[in-house]
């Protein structure tokens, strides 16, 4: 058996966190970034973690958007972050809710924050070092998705993210 050497992750929740949260946010015209957030994500890219997204994405669920609509925006998220040097590793939604009015997306999905799923899935895809590994935030949910996969959560309410970034890495 070998084994991989493991490198530490990021897990940035998306609306909040990367971008302003415009609530069911699917289109890039809409889309607006936190400040210092590409930054940020480039900031982890160069100290050798992983950068992965983890988001709900129950707008699906609801009847809002398509899958294929969160895929667009995600694939242009990775244009924009590859115009400052920044790249994210991995992005991870779940489109479910248990209230759904759409039946194939109505279930308690184990992907669905504050469930772990998301993160724990990229943990057994990635050689992920879940002890130095961090989850950024902006509500509750996410640091209990974090806490139940075994790694730090911090809450992100406002500010500059690469600031952010810096001093959580800092202190890791």
């Amino acid at each position: 058996m070998t084994t991989r050497s493991t490198r530490p992750a990021v897990f940035f929740d998306r609306d909040g966190v990367l971008n302003h949260d415009t609530s069911y946010l699917f289109e890039s015209a809409k889309f607006k970034w936190i400040d210092g957030a590409r930054e940020a994500v480039r900031l982890v890219n160069q100290s050798g973690y992983f950068a992965f997204i983890v988001t709900n994405q129950s707008g699906v669920a609801r009847g809002l958007y398509e899958e294929s609509d969160v895929l667009t925006l995600h694939c242009w998220m990775a244009d924009e972050l590859a115009a400052v040097g920044a790249h994210i590793d991995a992005f991870e939604y779940c489109p479910d809710h248990p209230e759904a009015p759409i039946e194939r997306y109505r279930r308690d999905s184990h992907r669905r924050k504050p469930a772990p799923g998301m993160i724990t899935d990229l943990m057994t895809r990635f050689p992920v070092a879940a002890d130095r590994s961090i989850l950024i935030g902006d509500q509750p949910r996410d640091l209990e998705a974090a806490r139940a996969a075994g790694i730090r959560g911090l809450l992100f309410r406002e500010g500059n993210l690469e600031t952010f970034v810096r001093q959580a890495l800092g202190s890791h």
